[in-house]
């Protein structure tokens, strides 16, 4: 993998932890920067302790959040986080109660806090784990598990800041007192690219690399598939020196997929887990239905069709699933199936309906007619080749 497929593939580089790596992307800056400058419109942020791309997407998708955040709160006491550290200096010492106190008070006003609701305390305690495991602070004394029973239990842990929380933000143009939602800060993104005048560019761009897939159907859409049509191949050579892959463009989609012999950036699919070819077999009998597809290259069915197909694939296929997707109840599955097929972008649910998109009709697999059922399948044969969701959710 190559300087450019590192910092897609990370959040940060950060140099106390990996201090070779560190220095192979900082002997490459040059042309990294000279690609996501002319492509993408993203900045490289490098300096003496970290390296990072910013990441920044058309569209936010919630498969870019933070992995191991459940809850709003969880992002809402990140952001007093992030504010507590500016206020102290590299390496000060802060314990959790000082922090708490604080927080309570920026929160009073949007979302008061109450420590006797497990739910805040468990925010609390993921929230703390994560910036843990981002380098932004250092536990010396105590464990912030111990709030799962009480918040005085964990009031006590002795954290150090690091000085690494003031790289973690993504720096916007504007000014952030005016934003209202996420949909404010993709609107300032735009206009800084249309002054640029790199705009289409850098959305075909970015969206090739931080979704696994490109549909377009409205207005700015269809501009976006005039122009990577009209520039494909520039665009496919492009894509393929820096990061090797290949760009896939069909008449109401694009994908941009990794081969045999590519080294990936970002999650990928599939991939060897027993829910990815839950995924294939379902992607597979969907295929094999006669489906009238939409002017947009879309299939709408009922929601009931699609759960019975689900359900028809643990029948015919179960044997060969890990225990835990044999065993796993229904309804259970079948949301699991629908969360990670929307994760990536391969269907939508309504109330009643599925919309499924081209994604579902490109990706399919099956186990061997030779296989022993009795025993968990291994190297699922399919047709899918792989494509990436890139790893800018931290």
């Amino acid at each position: 993998m190559n300087g450019i497929g590192y910092l897609l593939d990370r959040f940060w580089i950060l140099k106390d932890q990996d201090k070779d790596l560190y220095y192979t992307v900082r002997h490459e800056l040059r042309e990294i920067e000279r690609f996501v400058r002319e492509y993408t419109g993203w900045r490289v942020m490098s300096n003496d302790r970290v390296v990072k791309l910013e990441k920044t997407p058309v569209q936010a998708k919630a498969y870019m959040g933070i992995t191991e955040f459940k809850d709003s709160l969880d992002y809402a006491m990140f952001c007093g986080l992030l504010m507590y550290l500016e206020d102290l200096e590299d390496t000060e010492s802060f314990l959790l109660s000082e922090f708490i106190e604080q927080l309570e008070i920026w929160m009073r006003d949007c979302y008061p806090l109450d420590w006797t609701m497990f739910t805040h305390r468990k925010s609390l305690i993921r929230m703390m784990q994560y910036a843990q495991r981002m380098g932004l602070v250092i536990v010396h004394e105590g464990d912030v598990d111990s709030l799962s029973e009480d918040i005085s239990g964990g009031s006590g842990v002795l954290y150090e800041n690091t000085g690494l929380s003031r790289y973690f933000p993504v720096n916007y143009p504007g000014d952030a007192g005016d934003i209202r939602s996420h949909t404010d800060f993709e609107k300032e993104d735009e206009l800084a690219d249309t002054e640029r005048g790199y705009f289409r560019i850098n959305r075909v761009y970015r969206r090739l690399l931080t979704e696994p897939a490109m549909y377009w159907d409205g207005s700015d859409d269809e501009a976006d598939s005039y122009y990577l049509k009209n520039q494909r191949q520039a665009v496919m050579s492009h894509l393929h020196e820096s990061l090797g892959g290949r760009l896939d463009i069909h008449r109401n989609a694009a994908f941009y997929v990794w081969e045999e012999e590519d080294d990936p950036a970002g999650d990928i699919f599939p991939k060897k887990s027993t829910i990815a070819d839950i995924l294939l077999l379902v992607c597979a009998g969907l295929q094999e239905r006669a489906y009238i597809h939409r002017e947009d290259d879309t299939v709408v069915i009922p929601v009931g069709e699609f759960e019975e197909l689900v359900m028809s694939s643990r029948r015919r296929y179960g044997e060969a699933w890990s225990k835990e997707y044999r065993e796993m109840d229904g309804k259970r599955l079948i949301r699991e199936v629908i969360d990670t097929m929307t994760a990536w972008m391969m269907l939508s649910e309504g109330e009643r309906e599925v919309v499924l998109y081209p994604a579902a009709f490109k990706f399919a697999g099956y186990y061997p007619e030779e296989i022993d059922l009795s025993r968990e399948a291994e190297g699922m044969k399919n047709n899918a080749e792989q494509m990436t969701l890139d790893g800018m959710m931290e």
